[in-house]
This record gives C-alpha cells, sequence and structure tokens, in this order.
C-alpha cells in the first residue's frame, strides 16, 4: 500500500481525495507513464487530448511528491537555458525561450478550458539584495523588453520596493506579469480529473517493479502489467527505475515550506498587497506568497544532504522573521517539504533511455512550468516530432561520482560552496 500525501497547507486544502484503485491485471495501451506528478499527469493529459490511450501508474497518490508540496510558484524559463544556448549555438535561442515560457501558457489555458479550482494568479518578482543582483535584474529586464513584454515587465529600485513589500531586506526587484503563482496540488488533481475524463486511466498505490524492454515494453507491477508502445518514466526526484542507466544524474534536494495564520488585511496591505510570489537570487533560495486565504507560504532554502530537519518550522521561521520581523509572534499552522530533482548542470533530462522508453526530470526548482513545458515535448516525440526533444538529448551531463555511496555527502560540501558564494 502506497503512502498518504504529507501533511500540508496544500493537502489540507484540496478540492478532492482521489480513490484510483490500484491495478490488477493485465492492460494494454499506447503509452504508460510511471508517475502521477506534474510530469506524468501534465504528459497523460496532452496524450489523450491527442488521442492516444494512456495508462498512469503511481506509488502512492496523484501529485504526492513535489507536485503537491512545491512552492506553487509559475516561472518561465528554466535552469540550463543559458548553458544549452551556449553549447547548442544562438539559432536555438528562440526556441528555448518559447520552451521556456509554454508552460506557464498550458497551465493557462487548462485551467480555464477544465474550470481547474487552483488559486491561479499572475504576478511574481525576483528581489535584489546585492548590488550585483541588481544589475543581474536589469540585464534580464532589457531581455524581456527586447520579447516583447513591455508593462508585463518592470523594474523597481530603492524606496519603490514599498509599493510592493514592506521588508528592508531587498535593494530591488523584477515584476514579470507572465509568470505567477497557484495551489499545486489542486492544479495536479485537477490536470488527472481531466485526463480521466478523457480515457486515462490512472492507478494509484501501484508500484512499477520492472520494465522488460522491447519492441512493445511490458511494466511490470505486484498486481499485473502494462503493455505499451512507449513508456514515460516520470519519478523526478523519487525515481528508481533504470538506475543503472539513471543513477547519479539527478540528485534529490531538500525544500521546505512553513505556512502562518491566515493574516490581518492590514498586515496582507504592507506585505504583499499585489498578491504576487518573490524569489531571492541565491544559490540556496528563499521564496514566498499569499496563499488564497491569506496565510504568508514562505520556504526555500533547500537542504541538499537529504537529510530532513527535526524540526522545519525551527529552520524555516527564523529567515522569514529577517525578512518580516513584523510577523513575531504569528502562529505556524503547517510545515512540510520534500524532495525535488537537481541536476549538476541545471538543464533538465528530457530525452530517451530507449527507442521507447522516455524520461523527464530534474526541473532544478523549475518543475510548475517546466513539467508541463517537457509534457507537450514527450508527446510530440511519441507523435515522431523530434525537434525539440533533441535538443535536450545533445547537452551531455556529468553524474555525481559515487553518488550511491558518497552522493549525500558530496552533495553536502557542493552546496556549502554555494551558501559561501551567496555570503559573498
Amino acid at each position: 500500500m502506497g503512502e498518504a500525501h504529507t501533511t500540508s497547507y496544500y493537502a489540507a486544502t484540496r478540492n478532492m481525495i482521489t480513490g484510483y484503485a490500484p491495478l490488477k491485471g493485465d492492460i494494454d495501451a499506447d503509452v504508460c507513464i510511471c508517475g502521477a506528478g506534474f510530469t506524468g499527469i501534465a504528459t497523460a493529459l496532452t496524450l489523450a487530448e491527442r488521442g492516444y490511450s494512456v495508462v498512469v501508474l503511481e506509488q502512492n497518490k496523484v501529485g504526492w511528491g513535489a507536485s503537491g508540496r512545491n512552492g506553487g510558484q509559475i516561472i518561465g524559463g528554466f535552469e540550463g537555458q543559458d548553458l544549452m544556448r551556449k553549447r547548442l549555438g544562438d539559432e536555438v535561442a528562440d526556441t528555448l525561450w518559447e520552451i521556456g515560457y509554454r508552460g506557464n501558457e498550458i497551465i493557462k489555458q487548462r485551467v480555464s478550458k477544465y474550470a481547474i479550482d487552483c488559486d491561479l494568479k499572475w504576478g511574481y518578482m525576483d528581489v535584489a539584495i546585492k548590488p550585483r543582483h541588481l544589475r543581474a535584474l536589469e540585464k534580464a529586464h532589457e531581455e524581456l523588453q527586447q520579447r516583447n513584454f513591455g508593462e508585463n515587465a518592470r523594474l523597481l529600485v530603492g524606496d519603490e520596493m514599498q509599493e510592493v513589500t514592506a521588508t528592508d531586506a531587498y535593494i530591488g526587484g523584477l515584476i514579470n506579469k507572465r509568470n505567477g503563482h497557484l495551489h499545486p496540488l489542486n492544479l495536479c488533481l485537477g490536470e488527472a480529473h481531466a485526463a480521466f475524463e478523457l480515457g486515462t486511466k490512472i492507478f494509484e498505490n501501484t508500484e512499477v517493479l520492472d520494465i522488460q524492454h522491447g519492441a512493445r515494453p511490458v511494466v511490470k507491477t505486484a498486481g499485473g502489467q502494462v503493455t505499451a508502445t512507449s513508456v514515460l518514466l516520470a519519478g523526478n526526484a523519487y525515481q528508481h527505475l533504470e538506475m543503472k542507466r539513471l543513477s547519479g544524474l539527478v540528485f534529490p534536494a531538500g525544500s521546505y515550506i512553513i505556512a502562518t495564520e491566515p493574516l490581518s488585511e492590514a498586515e496582507v496591505a504592507t506585505i504583499n498587497p499585489r498578491d504576487m510570489a518573490f524569489c531571492d537570487p541565491n544559490h540556496l533560495v528563499d521564496y514566498f506568497r499569499l496563499s488564497a486565504d491569506k496565510r504568508l507560504l514562505f520556504g526555500g532554502r533547500c537542504n541538499y544532504s537529504g537529510r530532513v530537519p527535526s524540526s522545519i518550522k525551527a529552520s524555516i521561521q527564523p529567515r522569514m522573521l529577517k525578512v518580516f520581523p513584523q510577523l513575531e509572534g504569528k502562529r505556524i499552522d503547517y510545515e512540510w517539504g520534500g524532495k525535488i530533482g537537481v541536476v549538476v548542470n541545471r538543464a533538465p533530462l528530457i530525452g530517451r533511455l530507449k527507442e521507447n522508453v522516455y524520461t523527464a526530470w530534474g526541473y532544478s526548482g523549475h518543475g510548475v512550468n517546466m513539467t508541463h513545458a517537457s509534457g507537450e515535448i514527450i508527446a510530440d516525440a511519441i507523435g515522431g516530432t523530434m525537434e525539440k526533444i533533441d535538443l535536450f538529448e545533445k547537452i551531455k551531463h556529468r553524474r555525481i561520482p559515487f553518488s550511491q555511496a558518497f552522493g549525500g555527502q558530496m552533495v553536502a560540501l557542493g552546496m556549502m560552496y554555494f551558501r559561501l558564494r551567496d555570503l559573498l
């Protein structure tokens, strides 16, 4: 039997409790997807819309992993985008930019088309702590204007920051109205329901034990098996399949969030009057936004050691109070965490293990939008259009050496390095 959703604000306010039965018996399908997070569900819905027969197998519950626990920020672009442009040439710059914002558009369209209630709001700000951060945001603003963002992008400096948040922690920031935030678990559950209504078969509490490769791979579980023309591995940080090929390419990084009690209108008017999502520029980030019922959701600095803090509240609350000391004494109603998939060079791993076995994982903190973009890329590839998946397959990835035996310690050492860089 699989695990229930982790105790979180999202689980406490989800719109539906899923009851998809475990797989029993043998099934035939066009596509079998292993994992019912954003990658698996977004791909399943895209394929179902195109008329494919799809089976989704989930070890626990739909949205059980990072897709149902993350910060809920929809951030266009993706980590590793600049690296890919440098390695592949400027001629792919427009395509990479399109991919980077495609997930935002897919989410916007689906929320409207399928009437998914997930508290979707537009408005996001990258903030600057140091002058070098502000210089980077000035450059980013120039690029957004070259991409015709117009009034959707605005750079604030100094005292102008008081318009959007009452804190002395930041010296500037860049507003991007094409980015935003939402309730991630409700989005994932809503998309799963939409895919199910279109004929997708979803099985929860169904762990995949093995994949028998061949012209039509066979995905084996304790209660049955799925024979399919194509298979997608969509476990991200919780991936445990095909590890002889995949081990060390993505490492699981811990990310943690707290939720305050609901704030008063006066408090909201100073802390986040425009109801935007915020993220700082450090390698070990802090981020925050308001929930629909006006709680401050504050999370961040990934713990790459793989160890869960003994108290998430004790780890995160001091950082929240450093930014917003006026919240001293506010009750913390929820605390939770989970694992995100991080790649050494930050470029997502979207490609093929075999001709008919695909992988999509390692979004390095941009999972909400990039899972949806990658779902479309995988669906295109299954349909024979390889242009975009080819770009990702051209990028070579390094493995974390001795990852199975010493990966956690080595990653922790690496993150100490990034923490020192943040402090400089």
